[in-house]
């Protein structure tokens, strides 16, 4: 809900493949820009025949930078595992053992009508049994939420499921790729999300009906090199914040600190 604070401090939410064997030593070394917060990704990073291997990978990134933090100082940020089914939440947390004391929740993919019972029993499982709060991220991707003739009545009843589990919901996310790609839209380095009709309308329906409730998160930026990345994705933060968006996706470190800069508050608004 809008009164937690950590949900706020989510900000630049940097993804990467959770077999990414080198992100452990990135955190540990303060490879990457503070402050983010980090998505160890399972979904649609991961071909469907190397899960197994991905999740042994991550499991051992978690107990690395647990024992490290032990013995070390550096930033450690909120981490979240991007699950791409919902029996992956408790099988996970068992097999992370004392280093699920870094995790601070789940991002649920294509979050629907669908799935959405079984992930909330999931969550609330496991903070049932958990010495810490863990939250879920679930994200507004799935074809469900195209239809003008029933869009409405979706998000109105995602609504309700997601208030009965409130305390636990960080932040509300949009994909927009997914849903530009079941369009075929993509936009260049010089325009934004925003500019693509279509999706732009989903994003301010998901808005109107949770925005006064939740903290609602920007779509990625697909750029990080190239002409006019940074000065697209500044313009596309623009946009967000006046949508009503409250941080945003990365998808490469060197977005982090764009996205910090544009949601610090000026003098002139504070």
């Amino acid at each position: 809900m809008k009164n937690n604070l950590l949900g706020y401090r989510v900000g630049a939410l940097l993804y990467t493949p959770a077999n990414k064997r080198s992100i452990a030593d990135s955190i540990i070394h303060e490879k990457i820009e503070a402050p983010y917060s980090l998505a160890l990704c399972l979904e649609d990073t991961i071909n469907d025949a190397f899960v197994r291997e991905a999740e042994d990978i991550l499991i051992e990134s978690f107990r690395t930078i647990h024992a490290a933090k032990e013995n070390s100082s550096f930033f450690l940020p909120n981490i979240f595992i991007r699950v791409r089914r919902p029996n992956q939440i408790p099988a996970l947390y068992s097999r992370l053992e004392e280093s699920r004391s870094l995790l601070t929740g789940f991002i649920v993919p294509k979050f629907s009508p669908e799935n959405a019972d079984e992930y909330i029993i999931e969550i609330k499982k496991i903070n049932d049994v958990s010495e810490q709060q863990l939250y879920m991220m679930p994200i507004f991707e799935s074809p469900v939420i195209i239809d003008l003739r029933t869009r409405y009545n979706v998000l109105y009843e995602l609504k309700d499921k997601l208030d009965s589990i409130s305390e636990y919901i960080l932040n509300i996310r949009v994909g927009g790729n997914d849903l530009c790609h079941m369009f075929g839209y993509r936009r260049h380095a010089d325009e934004t999300i925003h500019d693509i009709k279509p999706i732009s309308h989903i994003f301010c329906d998901i808005i109107t009906v949770f925005g006064m409730d939740y903290i609602i998160s920007g779509p990625v930026w697909e750029y990080f090199d190239g002409d006019d990345w940074k000065s697209g994705l500044e313009n596309e933060l623009k946009k967000d914040r006046l949508c009503g968006f409250v941080g945003k996706t990365a998808i490469h470190p060197r977005q982090i600190p764009v996205i910090n800069e544009a949601y610090q508050v000026s003098a002139q608004d504070f």
